[in-house]
């Protein structure tokens, strides 16, 4: 089941950036499961929203990949408390990318 998740972290934009940074330097880009990443500034932080393929595959990612840069670029320290919604995803049309779930 394709899964989504919206993440409000009350950090410095720029903590956004580095980590989006390292994490594109090791991926390449290329994440398995991955179907779209945006994020946005805002008043309290960053907001980051994702679509995947599944939950799993969001699961593994975040726990294998973003925990250790997170950890790494914060100095050992945990992102602080963020507010995170995940839900099923019922439609999704990426026109350029011809894929339609």
């Amino acid at each position: 089941m394709t899964w989504a998740v919206t993440i409000d972290v009350p950090a410095p934009v720029e903590l956004y950036a580095a980590v989006h940074a390292e994490l594109l330097r090791r991926t390449g880009g290329a994440v398995d499961g991955l179907l779209v990443h945006l994020a946005r500034a805002t008043g309290e932080g960053f907001q980051v929203v994702e679509v995947w393929e599944s939950r799993e595959a969001c699961e593994r990612y975040t726990r294998d990949v973003v925990g250790p840069v997170v950890a790494e670029l914060s100095g050992g320290q945990a992102l602080p408390a963020d507010d995170a919604t995940a839900f099923e995803v019922r439609g999704l049309l990426l026109p350029g990318a011809g894929v339609a779930v």
